[in-house]
C-alpha cells in the first residue's frame, strides 16, 4: 500500500513539472510578439513628424521673414546713380523700395556695377537684380523677368522755346547726337529720310549745349536720360512721343525665387493703381511741355531732396 501511494505522488510530481514548464514557453512566446509591435509603433511615430518637416519647409518657402539680396548699377542715371550727398538715388531704387514696402519684405542693396551684378546672380550671391535691365529674348533664357517696370527708348529733344514739333520740321537743320549711342543709331537711320545732318559728340553735356545754343537744332538720346536731364533744370524739352524701344524688368535666375519674383508684380500693379508709380518717375523724369506740372522747372537742388527722401524710405524698409 506504501509502494503503490509513492508510486502515485511521483506521478502527480512529474505532471505538475510538465505544466509549469508549458507555461513558461507560452509566456516567452507572448512576449516576443508585443516587442515587435512596440518596434513597428516606434517606426510608426518617426515617419508622422518627417511628414510635418517637410510641411514646415514648404511653408517657409513663402518669403516671409526673409531679407533678399538684391544687386544694382552704380551709374545709370536716372535709374541708379549717386546724389551730391552720396546716396544712392533713381527710379530703380524708389520703386524697389516703395514695392518692398507695399509687400512686406526686406531686402539688402549691393551696388556693384551692371556686369559684376549679373554674374552675382548666375553665381546664386544674390537673389535678383534691378539696374535698368531690358527684357530681351537671350536674358529670358536665362532669368524670369517681372512685368516690365519701364518702358524706353529713343527721343528727341529741342529748345524749350523751339517751335519744332516733328521730324518733318527737321529738314535741312543739324541735329546732336552722341557717339555709339541707340538715340545716334536712330537719328542715322532717319537722316536722309526727313533731310537733316548729323554732328556727334563725346559727351552728352557738349551735345546739350549744342542745342541750347541753336547750333543744333534738336538732339537724340535715350528718352528718360533726357527727360532726367530736363528735371534738372536743363531748358530742353520733349515734343514728341519717345520712339519705342526695350523694357526693363527686375530680374531672377530662372527658376529660381518664384514668391520674389511674384512679390514685384503685385506691388509694382499696387504703385501704379495708387499713382505712386507715376509720382516716382516724374520726380527724374520730365517732358518740359505744360503737361509737367509738379517736375517742371525744378532745380537739380530740389530733385536731389525729392530723390534723399526717397532714399529715407528705402532704409526704412530695409
Amino acid at each position: 500500500m506504501k509502494k503503490l501511494t509513492a508510486l502515485l505522488l511521483a506521478v502527480v510530481m512529474v505532471f505538475s513539472l510538465t505544466a509549469c514548464g508549458g507555461k513558461d514557453d507560452g509566456n516567452k512566446g507572448t512576449t516576443a510578439a508585443p516587442a515587435g509591435d512596440t518596434t513597428a509603433a516606434a517606426g510608426d511615430e518617426t515617419t508622422a513628424p518627417a511628414e510635418g518637416e517637410d510641411t514646415t519647409t514648404a511653408a517657409a518657402g513663402s518669403g516671409e521673414g526673409k531679407t533678399y539680396v538684391i544687386a544694382t548699377d552704380t551709374t545709370f542715371a536716372p535709374f541708379e546713380f549717386e546724389n551730391d550727398n552720396g546716396e544712392m538715388v533713381g527710379i530703380d531704387l524708389d520703386l524697389l523700395a516703395a514695392i518692398a514696402e507695399d509687400q512686406g519684405f526686406e531686402y539688402e542693396l549691393q551696388v556693384v556695377g551692371f556686369n559684376a551684378a549679373v554674374t552675382a546672380l548666375e553665381s546664386g550671391e544674390v537673389d535678383a537684380v534691378i539696374a535698368g535691365m531690358s527684357i530681351t529674348e537671350k536674358r529670358q533664357a536665362l532669368y524670369d523677368f517681372s512685368e516690365p517696370y519701364f518702358d524706353s527708348g529713343v527721343g528727341m529733344a529741342v529748345a524749350a522755346d523751339s517751335e519744332i514739333a516733328s521730324y518733318e520740321d527737321l529738314k535741312g537743320l543739324q541735329v546732336a547726337a552722341k557717339i555709339g549711342t541707340e538715340g545716334c543709331t536712330f537719328a542715322e537711320s532717319i537722316a536722309d529720310q526727313y533731310g537733316f545732318t548729323i554732328a556727334q559728340f563725346e559727351q552728352s553735356a557738349d551735345m546739350y549745349q549744342d542745342v541750347l545754343s541753336g547750333t543744333s537744332a534738336a538732339c537724340f538720346d535715350d528718352y528718360p536720360v533726357l527727360g532726367y536731364e530736363i528735371s534738372r533744370g536743363t531748358e530742353l524739352k520733349l515734343p514728341l512721343p519717345m520712339e519705342q524701344g526695350s523694357s526693363y524688368g527686375f530680374a531672377v535666375l530662372k527658376g529660381e525665387n518664384a514668391e520674389l519674383l511674384e512679390m514685384f508684380d503685385a506691388g509694382l500693379a499696387n504703385l501704379k493703381a495708387s499713382g505712386k508709380y507715376d509720382e516716382i518717375v516724374n520726380t527724374y523724369v520730365a517732358t518740359g511741355s505744360a503737361d509737367d506740372t509738379e517736375t517742371e522747372g525744378t532745380s537739380a537742388a530740389e530733385t536731389e531732396g525729392a530723390s534723399a527722401a526717397e532714399t529715407e524710405s528705402a532704409a526704412a524698409a530695409e
